[in-house]
């Protein structure tokens, strides 16, 4: 689907721009004629998708306790900025200081609790003032002015700063505690997945596209689709089956997270030493940064899709199309705007819509378990690292 020539001349991605593991990973895809066949039988009981019981235990032991995605770097690009962000039925509130520096607040006045920031859109500012009474805080945190503030009794501004929660910005992902009495322990966040975000080029990644998708599934019915190849073929029939075979990935642990790279349809080892060719023509990284969050990559852009709860039967994702820079010419524009649409197609009418026709499925009662093939064993996978923390 981005067959048309390249914009103007950018830093192509090759292999050897990658990091070892990532190469090393490519390194071991077979040529699709000489694939192994794997089976498996894993299966899952429906339950686990359609209970509350399931779905609070989820919220309350991973999603509280573990950092989360919340937004790619791209979304702060410059300093003196500030975004509200309430995906995850938090209201939180993203600030790059001055000097840089990414912080994350509840986003709550702590005057009476107002939010300060209404718009989930980056806004450039120095200071966050409440639209309710003026008190207004720095970008980190402290509260710097008070309207009146001799008729408070003994007020003492240094212990009313905003709520602090646990964030740490790495590998081009702003990465966020949910809980305000989470400690600063980050070390989920692997120094080898680090390694790879950053040689895909995600710290300086533009966001060229940002849309929201409401979706009535469970999330984890919405994450299956980006976890194996089994679908493509199929569900994908109309639209990108065609460029991808219909045989097993490399499959590695990174931690809890999990990389899976396939090669593109005729796929053979020779293809990687063509020098300075895209190696996103010819492979494709799928990514589950545990426990919810999806990137797949593509010839001139990526797709970071953010997968968050609501429901035991509702989610909402925030997907992202990062390019390598702004599109500065009509050439470029065209690429991207075009792929844009299309990728929020193949997402959006097929990957999400599955979800959503799965979770109707499996509240009527038909099947009391799902089950798995070989094609798709990353899916048991991840799940023996939820049911491991639960």
């Amino acid at each position: 689907m981005n067959e048309m020539s390249q914009p103007r001349p950018r830093k192509i991605p090759t292999l050897q721009s990658l990091s070892a593991s990532q190469q090393a990973a490519i390194r071991a895809i077979p040529a699709h004629d000489a694939a192994q066949k794997v089976t498996c039988g894993a299966t899952r009981p429906t339950g686990d998708f359609t209970t509350p019981e399931r779905f609070l235990a989820e919220k309350a032991k991973i999603f509280r306790h573990f950092p989360v995605a919340v937004a790619p770097s791209g979304q702060l690009p410059e300093p003196n900025s500030v975004l509200a962000h309430n995906g995850y039925g938090v209201p939180l509130l993203l600030t790059r200081d001055k000097g840089g520096v990414v912080r994350a607040f509840l986003n709550v006045c702590r005057h009476k609790g107002s939010l300060l920031v209404e718009s989930c859109e980056t806004a450039k500012m120095g200071r966050v003032s409440c639209p309710y009474h003026a008190w207004t805080f720095g970008l980190n945190g402290d509260l710097v002015g008070v309207p009146r503030q001799e008729l408070f009794e003994g007020l003492d501004k240094s212990t009313h700063g905003l709520v602090r929660l646990p964030a740490r910005e790495a590998g081009g992902i702003i990465w966020v505690k949910l809980d305000k009495t989470a400690d600063d322990d980050f070390s989920h966040v692997t120094d080898e997945l680090v390694s790879d975000l950053d040689a895909l080029g995600f710290p300086s990644a533009y966001v060229y596209g940002k849309r929201t998708f409401p979706i009535q599934a469970n999330w984890k019915l919405v994450l299956e689709p980006f976890l194996e190849g089994y679908h493509v073929q199929r569900l994908h029939a109309q639209s990108i089956g065609q460029l991808f075979a219909d045989v097993p990935s490399v499959h590695s642990r990174l931690g809890l997270h999990m990389r899976q790279i396939s090669g593109k349809a005729q796929f053979e080892p020779t293809m990687l030493d063509v020098p300075g060719e895209n190696i996103h023509k010819t492979v494709t990284h799928a990514y589950l940064l545990f426990p919810n969050t999806v990137i797949v990559t593509s010839p001139y852009y990526i797709s970071l899709m953010i997968v968050m709860p609501v429901s035991e039967r509702e989610s909402v994702v925030d997907y992202y199309m990062l390019t390598q820079s702004a599109p500065d010419n009509p050439k470029a524009e065209e690429l991207y705007s075009k792929s844009y649409q299309i990728i929020q197609g193949v997402f959006g009418n097929e990957d999400f819509r599955a979800a959503a026709i799965s979770q109707t499925g499996l509240e009527s009662g038909a099947i009391d378990e799902l089950t798995y093939c070989g094609l798709e064993i990353a899916i048991p996978e991840f799940y023996k690292s939820l049911e491991s923390l639960l």
